[in-house]
């Protein structure tokens, strides 16, 4: 039987998850005093039958329990020109959806304008993920604009231009 491994640096581990290409979604969803939401990378497709989807908020996101008490919110795929909605909506204390248009879904959450795709979804389970939530959706409605491409996050930057070109400082 081999020894357990040393605890892994959080660095090291941050580096090389970050050669895994992800898309960038922002969750949205509408309290009583307006439409919140945040960035999230940790998105993923889950299961068909039952239709579910899941993601990962951050255990100190502040957005996250505001949405969860709501029960029903929406992933939205944002588009290769959307980085500045993916910075926006990702600060903290500051309005992230000043300037942003949006419709509701049938079901009263913010589809962002011009995503690449939109998931509609009520809140079907939660489990510990360390120092993340992870959180399953389930599906109620879903639309896609086949005409857009999504942004994609890779090696800390917007874009897989990471992978050919040296990150600053490399």
């Amino acid at each position: 039987m081999t020894e357990p491994q040393e605890i892994v640096d959080p660095r090291v581990m941050r580096d090389v998850l970050g050669h895994f290409a992800s898309g960038i979604t922002v969750v949205t969803a509408v309290e009583e005093s307006g439409p919140i939401g945040f960035t999230c990378q940790s998105f993923s497709s889950l299961s068909l039958d039952p239709p579910l989807v899941s993601f990962a908020p951050a255990r100190s996101s502040t957005t996250w329990p505001r949405l969860r008490a709501i029960g029903r919110f929406c992933v939205n795929v944002l588009a290769d020109d959307q980085d500045g909605l993916s910075t926006q909506f990702s600060r903290s204390g500051t309005d992230k959806f000043a300037g942003v248009g949006w419709s509701p879904s049938a079901h009263g959450s913010p589809v962002l304008d011009g995503v690449v795709a939109w998931i509609d979804c009520e809140l079907h389970a939660e489990h510990d993920g360390g120092d993340h939530t992870i959180v399953v959706g389930r599906v109620l409605d879903l639309g896609a604009t086949a005409e857009r491409t999504p942004l994609v996050f890779h090696r800390g930057a917007y874009g897989l231009q990471a992978a050919v070109v040296p990150p600053p400082g490399a």
